[in-house]
């Protein structure tokens, strides 16, 4: 079992310093550099031709779109966009490669020198931008055998559908001074991402499919050394709760290897979902041990600065403006609006609220009940498997009066265990309010004669105690009783 150091511990005698590489598949029609359809899925090996294939004598032409949504990116990461740029071909012999080399972009990105601004418990982090570059991706290997991944499997099939695809890589420069919440810090910052790369339309940033997804290199040091500790990378991170949760194991295993006198190994390294922890992979390779020479093959990029600025001029609303109107909009103290953003709700409940909730409502919704569920299921919120429209509609249930909150939960048990729509679910399970007078009036007549003292009081005009008989209705009922028409019976009655 590999030893590891309490959190806590650690952070008395070392201090931690990230870098995370992001890589985005974009949602053009087609490939990179090719015609093939650029889709999700597909029987393997079918969305391929000679060029994503490398076959002898195909030509690469560079899509277009793919670099307009390059520089737009770039712009909303506040980087610096080339006025020339090329691709390289940086040469590695891997299955999921064909031609052995991966068209990518190497010391001429398109896009440098930037910047993004994260929140974290109400303090502002600044992560820097080193680069965001253009590149294919390769195609995907499936192990068979063992937990599906590499480790362990019996055998590896390739398809090659994947292959290429249209990537930008964003490299961020070391995250460093993030203390206990370097954790934290990563995980707001690929949330951010995530949520701009949405806004701005160039992704569909589905992080449980691969178009998202990130390494997280990481080190730790003594504090006060001065100098960065050496670095492993766990790759392909594919949730936000994984994130943080991979940087902690992984601070916790370095410092008890430093604490037992060993050094760092310098490798990748395996996430496992199930337990958080991280496993040996290869020796990792700086971008130095690679061997990058330019691609003969495709012209120089070279946008001009109007085409540049027509594209900063599309883009949205940069995420803090956004999220300081949205609670401007909203209402919501300081507080509960970093309740929101922590729980990683904020887009959930705005698309929420388009779909006809009230912020309150929505809120409710997402950061206490489905939070918790989450929490306990051990996912991300936009995992669970119900959308914005549906905990809209839930709430337009209980608007209407046709549920209640607590029968709601249950609605919301139905649309998780794929029930069907909440309507659906409210009819199948037969979750309605019951406002029958007929029912309701034998209801409260039994919870009269069953306490007789409360009646008098209430007799007596003390109306307040009829929150106890109403309670004993609606136990009678199954919580399906319109509460309002039941304490409006009993006033009647014992009027």
């Amino acid at each position: 079992m590999t030893e590891t150091v309490d959190y806590d511990d650690l952070l008395t005698r070392y201090e931690p310093a990230l870098g995370l590489e992001t890589h985005v598949e974009l949602n053009t029609n087609t490939k990179m550099f090719c015609g093939c359809p650029n889709e999700f899925g597909g029987e393997p090996n079918t969305h391929v031709c000679p060029v994503c294939l490398g076959l002898p004598g195909s030509l690469p032409v560079i899509n277009g779109k793919a670099v307009e949504s390059a520089i737009r990116i770039g712009l909303a990461l506040n980087c610096e966009i080339a006025e020339w740029c090329r691709m390289a071909r940086k040469n590695y012999f891997y299955p999921d490669m064909t031609k052995n080399f991966q068209t990518s972009q190497y010391d001429e990105p398109i896009a440098f020198d930037g910047w993004v601004d994260v929140e974290v418990d109400g303090e502002t982090y600044r992560v820097e931008i080193e680069r965001a570059h253009m590149e294919e991706d390769a195609g995907k290997a499936t192990h068979v055998g063992g937990a599906g991944r590499i480790q362990g499997a019996e055998y590896s099939l390739i398809d090659y559908n994947r292959a290429g695809v249209p990537l930008i890589e964003i490299v961020t420069r070391p995250i460093l001074g993030a203390g206990e919440k370097a954790p934290q810090v990563a995980r707001a910052y690929v949330a951010h991402l995530r949520d701009l790369l949405k806004s701005l339309g160039v992704s569909d940033v589905r992080m449980e499919q691969g178009s998202l997804r990130c390494d997280a290199n990481v080190s730790i040091d003594p504090i006060g050394a001065g100098k960065l500790g050496t670095r492993t990378e766990t790759k392909n991170v594919n949730s936000l709760r994984s994130i943080e949760r991979a940087i902690r194991y992984e601070m916790s295993r370095q410092a008890a290897v430093l604490d037992a006198g060993g050094a760092v190994v310098q490798e990748t390294r395996h996430f496992h979902e199930a337990d958080g922890t991280t496993s040996s992979g290869r020796p990792k390779s700086d971008a130095e041990d690679y061997r990058y020479f330019a691609e003969p093959d495709l012209m120089p990029i070279a946008p001009s600065r109007e085409w540049v600025e027509e594209l900063r001029a599309t883009l949205p609303e940069p995420p803090a403006v956004h999220r300081r109107r949205l609670q401007g909009d909203w209402g919501f103290s300081d507080i509960d609006f970093s309740g929101i953003v922590n729980a990683g709700a904020l887009t959930l409940v705005e698309e929420t609220v388009a779909a006809g909730a009230t912020p309150t409502a929505a809120r409710k919704w997402w950061v206490s009940d489905l939070a918790r569920r989450a929490n306990e299921g051990g996912i991300d919120l936009d995992e669970l498997g119900i959308t914005p429209a549906q905990v809209a509609a839930v709430q337009a249930l209980v608007d209407e009066g046709k549920i209640n909150d607590k029968l709601a939960r249950q609605v919301i048990d139905g649309v998780l265990a794929g029930e069907g729509e909440p309507a659906e679910v409210v009819d199948k399970r037969g979750l309605a309010v019951v406002s029958d007078e007929g029912a309701l009036g034998a209801a409260v007549d039994d919870a009269i004669a069953a306490n007789p003292d409360i009646a008098e009081r209430i007799r007596g005009g003390k109306v307040q105690a009829a929150g106890a008989l109403i309670g004993q209705v609606m136990k009678a009922m199954r919580g399906q009783a319109d509460a309002g028409k039941v304490r409006e019976l009993i006033l009647e009655k014992l009027a």
